[in-house]
């Protein structure tokens, strides 16, 4: 996928036309696999409920952290975070140099940091994990961690620093991967929801539309469903292919960091426990997030923003004066076992990626690669192979 390389545009779609490919669902997911096809010269079209990548693309915080952010027995998920994040320099070259829009890629790395005996207690287990792993990470002396960020609280009691891990602007991610879907030949039509799918046997895939195509079906040689937290929710789906994802609520805010007073700003992502804070190039310090099994609850609650306040207080205590200059919530496509659902639906043209729950923005590049080769190719690498929609696929109904 080298933008630099001449490709002849992928056909416009329209409503007469016989697509070769439809995504269901707008945020990063659906777009870089969109990105990924069109380049190949794949007719694309993106249906998107609503506003392309304003659900949980645009509530991310954004951080790359397979590393600082690696969970006991969740190894499958480590090497598809590991081989996303070596995806992604190249990824942001690529796009960047198709679009001219920038996603403020950072590489400062990332902190992770205890305030107390217990958390450091937990986070030296953690330490012993990633070591165990051959993932890079430095423990630092609580002196070498407030050289390198001088507003964290004087009271770190542990601190481990992961240079390899990055961060995105997802926002400008979102809008970049559109742009390069548009220039590549693909197109996303947004406000126009997908009712049901038209499964038949012997037949290509096909959805009813909503919205200003209201009753329409389109069919396709490939449906990909990427529709996040809702991707459970279209009809037409029989139970044994409906993948098990539900919505996993967090709620965020943004502080407004000063330029350039070194006690009220971050260069890294820090993490302690409970909350993270990104310090993005525009000046905003992200703080998140709650992790709530509330359904699609959007309230911003005074308790869950009392929580991200109090956690940011406690690691900067320049946090205080700080603006708060937006909240709001977001939903993260969770699935059963808590790792990503992605390939062949077992309906033949069929294919899903969803249920990337936290990590949705970090294997972005990793989704892309790996679904388009399989989707055009039918490639599948080992790796694809762990996290198969089939894994769930129940007994059909006698």
């Amino acid at each position: 996928m080298n933008p630099s390389r001449p490709h002849k545009p992928s056909p416009r779609l329209t409503r007469d036309t016989y697509p070769g490919t439809l995504v269901v669902g707008g945020g990063v997911i659906g777009l870089a696999v969109g990105w990924a096809l069109a380049l190949r010269g794949e007719p694309v079209t993106v249906l998107e409920r609503g506003k392309a990548g304003r659900e949980a693309s645009w509530a991310a915080a954004g951080m790359l952290a397979p590393i600082t952010e690696v969970a006991f027995q969740e190894d499958t998920n480590l090497a598809l975070g590991l081989d996303s994040l070596a995806r992604y320099p190249n990824f942001v070259a690529r796009l960047q140099a198709a679009t001219g829009l920038h996603v403020d890629f950072r590489t400062e790395g990332a902190l992770q940091m205890a305030l107390t005996a217990d958390d450091s207690a937990r986070l030296a287990e953690v330490y012993g994990y990633q070591r165990a792993r051959g993932l890079a990470v430095e423990p630092l002396t609580p002196a070498q961690a407030q050289a390198l960020e001088p507003g964290l609280s004087g009271y770190v009691a542990a601190a481990y620093l992961c240079r390899q891990d990055h961060q995105v602007d997802p926002r400008k991610l979102t809008a970049a991967l559109g742009a390069a879907l548009a220039q590549s030949g693909g197109q996303v039509l947004e406000n126009t929801p997908v009712e049901r799918f038209v499964l038949e046997p012997g037949k290509p895939p096909a959805v009813e539309l909503g919205g200003n195509l209201a009753g329409e079906v389109w069919p396709a040689r490939r449906v990909l469903l990427a529709a996040g937290a809702w991707s459970g929710l279209v009809a037409g789906l029989p139970d044994h292919l409906r993948p098990p994802v539900r919505p996993v609520k967090g709620q965020m805010l943004a502080l407004r960091m000063p330029e350039p007073h070194p006690l009220t700003r971050f260069l890294r992502v820090v993490r302690v426990p409970e909350i993270y804070l990104a310090p993005k190039s525009d000046g905003r310090l992200i703080v998140g997030a709650t992790v709530e099994e509330m359904g699609f609850d959007r309230e911003v609650t005074a308790g869950g923003l009392y929580e991200l306040l109090k956690g940011a207080w406690e690691a900067l205590p320049g946090a205080y004066d700080l603006p708060v200059v937006e909240t709001w919530t977001g939903f993260r496509p969770g699935s059963r076992d808590n790792a990503p659902i992605l390939g062949e639906s077992g309906f033949p043209g069929l294919y899903m990626a969803t249920g990337h729950h936290r990590n949705g923005i970090l294997t972005t590049p990793a989704t892309a690669y790996h679904l388009s080769r399989l989707m055009l190719d039918g490639l599948a690498s080992d790796l694809l192979n762990k996290f198969s929609p089939q894994r769930f696929n129940r007994p059909r109904a006698s």
